[in-house]
């Protein structure tokens, strides 16, 4: 909470300090500021200001804070800087940092650090960039200390002196054979506090398992979340150490895939500017309004086919909102459940006519709970016996048909290569709103009119 107020204070300030014109203040503000602490603050200015507050910036915190913006937020900084200034914002950034924006960068900048590397920089960032950036290849680092099986653990310690420091985040040490392949890993701790005379192979822990370089990025996260891991090794099919992964980056991942659950719910996405064009933002939202509309209409075809059933009795318009309710949240809850399991890796193949079955089980007893509610409230409320049944019936009916939806939606979706967060809410909408206007207003338009 305290950092939280922390930030929003800080965004106040540097906004107040724009409005005021008082630039060097702004600089000497920012320069104590963490790069994450800055990429917030561009993130929340309108683009006048935030132009502003990016000169004031220093150069080599340029990169950093590249990095940390949204792709939307970092585009527009990119084409505000020139070639000379994107090659030194990116020459202070590591390997797998750099191939995360290097996408970005103009195909001249590219050309240009490439050129301006060594061979093996070159190399390191090339073995990155051939695989997608959602992938544990993607994602990983390729600064990595790796040790023979045969050295003492005397000469190890003489390298890192030597060497003077360890790259960020190592608690492990990779062991690997003549070919590259990896062979296990040995603790800092265990290097620390063994006897120098051991070798490496007489405290390697041969059980620490690699990650493949094809792995995806949300597999990632669940190995790193199930075994506690702060770093893990990458390698190929083959077992050959390619680099590896840290907890930093995974955590860049588990916050990534909640802004994109909570935001998918309305249509958007969590790499947009909050403060793009309106045109833009209008453009985007657009398509969402409309595959929403179409929807609607769906269900208003519904009720038309009943419209004289309607005229006849007033009561019906007054109540169908409740039975279109009932079942949109009864759904929304199963799929809720649904697409964080899935994400979570609970909900298995193993599993799921298991799940599906409770779910229904779920959705009968609340429908028989909430039909004897609603259809009470609707006996008193019209004076009409009728009527509470068939509201009751027509609630039973739709939170069971809610239930199915809720938990079925997001495999079917999953398995033709669609976002079940993104798409889930609407296919349930539509589908929770036509099963129940067809059920009650065809019951009533069957035994009422």
């Amino acid at each position: 909470m305290e950092q939280h107020e922390h930030t929003h204070d800080l965004v106040m300030q540097i906004s107040a300090l724009v409005e005021a014109q008082n630039h060097l203040e702004v600089k000497n503000r920012l320069a104590n500021c963490h790069s994450a602490e800055i990429a917030h603050v561009l993130e929340s200015l309108p683009p006048e200001q935030r132009h502003i507050v990016w000169q004031a910036i220093a150069a080599d915190t340029e990169g950093n804070v590249l990095l940390l913006v949204n792709d939307d937020v970092r585009s527009g900084l990119i084409e505000s800087m020139g070639n000379d200034e994107l090659i030194a914002a990116a020459e202070n950034l590591e390997t797998d940092d750099l191939a995360d924006i290097i996408p970005d960068l103009p195909e001249t900048v590219t050309d240009e650090l490439l050129r301006s590397m060594d061979k093996q920089d070159r190399q390191r960032l090339e073995s990155v960039l051939q695989f997608p950036e959602d992938t544990a290849g993607g994602m990983m680092n390729v600064d990595t200390i790796t040790l023979r099986p045969d050295v003492s653990l005397d000469v190890v310690l003489r390298y890192i002196r030597f060497r003077g420091n360890l790259p960020e985040m190592t608690d492990n040490l990779f062991v690997v054979g003549r070919d590259n392949k990896f062979l296990g890993a040995i603790s800092v701790s265990s290097l620390l506090t063994h006897a120098p005379s051991l070798t490496v192979a007489e405290v390697l822990n041969t059980g620490v398992k690699s990650i493949t370089a094809n792995t995806s990025s949300t597999d990632v996260a669940k190995i790193f979340q199930q075994w506690d891991l702060v770093s893990a090794p990458v390698t190929d099919d083959n077992e050959m150490l390619l680099g590896r992964i840290t907890i930093d980056d995974v955590v860049d991942i588990i916050r990534g895939q909640a802004d994109h659950t909570f935001l998918s719910h309305a249509g958007l996405d969590e790499e947009d500017d909050m403060f793009a064009p309106v045109v833009l933002s209008t453009r985007r939202r657009s398509v969402w309004l409309g595959v929403n509309l179409l929807t609607a209409l769906l269900a208003s075809w519904v009720i038309g086919q009943f419209d004289a059933t309607i005229e006849k009795l007033v009561a019906l318009a007054v109540l169908m909102p409740i039975v279109a309710s009932m079942g949109g949240i009864a759904g929304s809850q199963t799929l809720t459940l649904v697409i964080r399991g899935m994400a979570t890796g609970t909900v298995v193949s193993a599993n799921r006519q298991a799940l599906i079955r409770k779910e229904i089980l779920i959705g009968i007893l609340n429908g028989i709970l909430w039909s004897l509610v609603v259809g009470l409230i609707a006996y008193v409320w019209f004076d009409n016996t009728s009527l509470g049944l068939i509201i009751g019936a027509a609630i039973l009916f739709n939170l069971i048909i809610a239930a199915i939806a809720g938990a079925t939606i997001p495999l079917v979706l999953r398995k033709l290569g669609a976002d079940p967060a993104l798409a889930g809410s609407v296919v349930l909408t539509t589908i929770t709103d036509v099963a129940g206007f067809f059920a009650f207003l065809g019951l009533a338009a069957a035994f009422l009119v």
